[in-house]
């Protein structure tokens, strides 16, 4: 190669603007929000660092809203799928199943917001809910396996449950007993990560 064409070469790539980290929207509830801690100790941020460590740096939209429910985030995920995400964790239903709505309204909420997603080329990657027993041992049973169903039928990868590891866990919990502190966080990041690397390469 000629120095000339060596010299158009490096301008070239030098003028060339830098690609985007590809953008990771979180829709969530409390426990995406990260309520009761700073933004940046909720594990939709923690998830950016460590990504960021590995090589693989995201840029990061956290919807989390406290108290949402599945028909909270099917409405709003039109305006976050404007914002153009690659990838969409899906991290809804906790609060529905607080409230013991009908495991088959959730059920069907998820499977929208996953075929609106799909249909604007964003993968998505689901996280699955644990309730309590206080509606019942075969409301919990049928709640806990909606999100199976819905990996199975949708083909989607799953993390069984988001607070794996971390519920019921006093030092990793606020004093309500039920979102996480910063170090419990930590942990559903690294309960997350898994499964989110594998759709961001």
């Amino acid at each position: 190669m000629s120095v000339s064409g060596a010299l158009l070469a490096l301008f070239t790539l030098l003028a060339a603007p830098a690609k985007e980290p590809p953008l990771v929207a979180f829709l969530g509830d409390s426990l995406t929000a990260g309520l009761g801690l700073p933004r940046e100790e909720a594990y939709p941020a923690v998830l950016g660092r460590l990504l960021a460590e590995r090589g693989t740096p995201i840029r990061v939209v956290n919807a989390g809203v406290s108290g949402d429910t599945s028909a909270g985030g099917l409405r709003r995920v039109d305006w976050l799928l404007k914002q153009k995400p690659r990838v969409l964790v899906l991290a809804l239903g906790a609060n529905d199943g607080l409230r013991g709505f009908p495991v088959e309204t959730t059920e069907e909420n998820l499977r929208q917001v996953v075929q609106k997603a799909r249909r604007a080329g964003v993968k998505v990657l689901l996280c699955g809910m644990l309730v309590p027993t206080s509606h019942g041992m075969d409301y919990e049973r049928r709640f806990a396996g909606l999100f199976r169903r819905l990996a199975r039928d949708l083909q989607l990868p799953l993390v069984p449950f988001l607070l794996e590891g971390v519920a019921g866990e006093p030092r990793l919990n606020q004093q309500d007993g039920v979102h996480p502190n910063a170090e419990g966080q930590r942990r559903v990041a690294a309960v997350v990560l898994p499964q989110l690397l594998p759709l961001l390469r």
